[in-house]
C-alpha cells in the first residue's frame, strides 16, 4: 500500500489567469504522488515527514566519538630565517632539531557493532592513534583498544569494556542501493555531538579516491559530511547501515556536497574478519586484469563491454591451475556479474583464503565455467616479485625507518631499489641500487604491496613514467622507462 497525500488546493478561474492556474494544477499532482518508496523492498512504505526523525532516535545511540591522540613528527619552524647561518650567528640562536614529535589530539566518531563493545571506525580515526577514548551519546566515557585495522580499505576496529547491553547498529545491503536514494548521515562533525544531515545517494562505484590501490568502491552521497563525521554511519531510511563515512571532496576543507562512504557490504565482512583475526588476509588469483576497451571486445568477439579482461596470467598462479589463459575475459565470479575489473578484484581479496570459486569467462567467443582455488594475497608476493624482476630488472624492498627519515617520507611512501639487472629496463633508465621509486604512471607507490600491483598491470612493451628519488642527492625526477 502506497501512501499518498492529497489536497485541496483553491485555484483561481478565468482566462486571465490561466498561467496561474496550470501552476496549481500541477502542483496539485506531485503533492497527490506517493511520498516515499525507499522502504517497498521491505514490504512497508516510508512516511518522509517522519521517516528521518525515526532514524534518528533509533539510530543515535549506536554512533559513539572517538577521540585519539596521535604521536605525530613535526616541522619544527622557530621563523623565517632560522636558516640563515649569518642571522643565527648575529642573534645568538642555538640550532634546533628540524624535526620532533608531539601529541596531536583528532575526533572521529564510530558505530556500535554488537553487545561485546566492539566499534567499527575508519583507520585514519584509530590506526596511528596511542590513546583511543570514546564517548557513548548517554555520555558515558571510556578507553579503547585497537582490535585490528585495514588501511586498504580505510576501515579499523576498536574495543570498549561496558557493563550491560550496548545498543548496536544493523547492517543493510549496499549493494541493493539505489542512485537517488534517500540517506541519513549521523556523526560528530567539528566535535558537534549527535549530528543528524540527510541527502541522497548521488552515484556508486567511484573509485581511486583516496588510494588508486585500494580496494574502496565508494557511495557518493550529498548528505553533509565534515572532519569528524569519518566512521559514522549512513543509514537507509529504514535506519540500516549502508555505508561508513570516509572521506570528501572539498577545497574548503568542509562539506560541499560530495562524500563518499565505504560500502555496508565491504566494511562489515572486514569488520568480522578482524574481530576474529585482527587481520584481514586476501584472496590472490594470479592474474593481471583491466578494463574491457572497444578493440578488446572486437578482438574478443563480445557483444557487451562488461567483464574483467585478462591481460596475464601469472605461471604456476590459482589462476594458471585452474585453466584460464591471457585474452580471456571474466563474466561472472562465484554467481555475480562482473561489470569490470575493479569489482573482480575486491570479490576475489573477499574470498576466503582456500575456498573455491566458480568463474564464467569467454574465450574466443566461447563461454566457459572454471573452478579456482583462492590463495593468500601474501604469500603470491613472493611469486610477483620473480614479475618485477623479469618486467622491470629489479628487485625491491620497502623503505626502513632510516630511508624516512633522511628523505622526509612517509611511512608506506615508494620502494627502495636492492638489485638491479646491467641490462635491465630500469638501469637503462638511470637508476642505481638505493634509488627510491615513489610513482608508476601518475599513481603513488604506497609501500611493497602497492608498487607491485601497479607493475601487474603493465604490459610488455609499454612505456612507462617512474617518478624516482636519488638517493645520493636525495632530489626527484621523472624518467621513461619501456617494460620488457
Amino acid at each position: 500500500m502506497k501512501i499518498s497525500l492529497s489536497l485541496m488546493i483553491p485555484c483561481p478561474a478565468g482566462g486571465g489567469r490561466g498561467r496561474l492556474l496550470a501552476l496549481c494544477l500541477i502542483l496539485a499532482f506531485f503533492l497527490s504522488l506517493p511520498i516515499a518508496q525507499g522502504a517497498e523492498k521491505s514490504g512497508a512504505p516510508v512516511d518522509l515527514t517522519t521517516a528521518i526523525i525515526r532514524v534518528a532516535k533509533r539510530s543515535i545511540p549506536t554512533v559513539v566519538n572517538v577521540e585519539v591522540t596521535e604521536r605525530k613528527e613535526v616541522e619544527y619552524s622557530l621563523m623565517p630565517f632560522e636558516s640563515d647561518p649569518f642571522f643565527r650567528r648575529f642573534f645568538g640562536i642555538p640550532r634546533t632539531p628540524k624535526k620532533f614529535k608531539k601529541d596531536v589530539k583528532g575526533l572521529g566518531s564510530g558505530m556500535i557493532l554488537d553487545d561485546r563493545g566492539h566499534i567499527l571506525t575508519n583507520h585514519h580515526v584509530a590506526g596511528g592513534a596511542t590513546k583511543i577514548e570514546v564517548v557513548l551519546s548517554d555520555g558515558r566515557r571510556f578507553d579503547a583498544k585497537l582490535v585490528g585495522t585495514d588501511p586498504k580499505t580505510d576501515l579499523a576496529v576498536i574495543r570498549i569494556s561496558a557493563k550491560g547491553p550496548l545498543p548496536h547498529v544493523t547492517f543493510g545491503d549496499s549493494d541493493k542501493v539505489e542512485v537517488g536514494e534517500w540517506v541519513v548521515a549521523i556523526g560528530h562533525p567539528r566535535g558537534l555531538d549527535q549530528t543528524v544531515t540527510q541527502g541522497i545517494i548521488s552515484a556508486k562505484h567511484r573509485r581511486g579516491i583516496i588510494d588508486p590501490s585500494s580496494y574502496t568502491d565508494f557511495l557518493q552521497t550529498d548528505a553533509a559530511i565534515n572532519p569528524g563525521n569519518s566512521g559514522g554511519p549512513l543509514l537507509n531510511l529504514r535506519g540500516e547501515v549502508i555505508g561508513v563515512n570516509a572521506a570528501i571532496a572539498s577545497a574548503s576543507g568542509g562539506s560541499e556536497g560530495i562524500g563518499f562512504t565505504i560500502p555496508s557490504n565491504m566494511a562489515l565482512h572486514i569488520a568480522e574478519t578482524l574481530i576474529a583475526h585482527g587481520k584481514v588476509e586476501r584472496g590472490w588469483l594470479g592474474v593481471s586484469i583491466q578494463d574491457i576497451t572497444p578493440e578488446i571486445a572486437k578482438a574478443a568477439r563480445l557483444e557487451t563491454k562488461k567483464g574483467a579482461y585478462v591481460a596475464d596470467v601469472i605461471k604456476g598462479g590459482p589462476a594458471d591451475k585452474a585453466g584460464l589463459r591471457k585474452d580471456d575475459v571474466i563474466t561472472a565470479y562465484d554467481g555475480k556479474e562482473i561489470p569490470d575489473s575493479l569489482v573482480l578484484r575486491n570479490e576475489v581479496a573477499n574470498t576466503a583464503v582456500g575456498a573455491e570459486a566458480r568463474m564464467s569467462i569467454i574465450r574466443q567467443g566461447k563461454r566457459l565455467e572454471r573452478t579456482v582455488r583462492i590463495e593468500n594475497l601474501e604469500r603470491s608476493l613472493k611469486v610477483m616479485a620473480a614479475i618485477i624482476k623479469e618486467r622491470l630488472g629489479a628487485e625491491v624492498t620497502p623503505v626502513t625507518a632510516r630511508e624516512m627519515d633522511k628523505y622526509g617520507l612517509e611511512a608506506d611512501q615508494g620502494v627502495v631499489v636492492t638489485w638491479l639487472d646491467p641490462k635491465g629496463p630500469l638501469k637503462a633508465a638511470g637508476f642505481e641500487v638505493g634509488d627510491i621509486i615513489l610513482g608508476i604512471e601518475n599513481q603513488p607507490v604506497e609501500g611493497l604491496e602497492s608498487f607491485i600491483r601497479l607493475v601487474g598491470y603493465l604490459k610488455s612493451g609499454q612505456k612507462i613514467s617512474l617518478m624516482g628519488l636519488d638517493f645520493k642527492s636525495g632530489e626527484t625526477g621523472v624518467v621513461q622507462v619501456t617494460v620488457r
